[in-house]
């Protein structure tokens, strides 16, 4: 099981995002679509994030969205992910 203990509330909200993107992070890693110290990258870039209330907040009215924000750091890559 892929988790982060120290950063659960940007584990929880990069998951999020990257659900609303049609992406499995856990799934990308076992499949070998995305590197574990890729996602260790991605989660960081969540945590150090100063928008988590947006983000929350986006993604508590945007369940039915396919792509993420322009102001998330992790577009990129996850959106790279779904691209697979």
């Amino acid at each position: 099981m892929i988790g982060y203990t120290d950063a659960p509330v940007a584990w929880g909200l990069t998951r999020g995002m990257a659900r609303l993107s049609g992406v499995n992070l856990t799934r990308a890693v076992i499949d070998g679509w995305l590197k574990r110290s890729e996602l260790d990258q991605i989660i960081a870039r969540c945590e150090a994030c100063t928008c988590t209330d947006r983000c929350t907040a986006w993604m508590a009215q945007s369940a039915e969205a396919r792509g993420m924000p322009g102001f998330c750091p992790n577009k990129p890559a996850i959106e790279a992910l779904a691209a697979n």
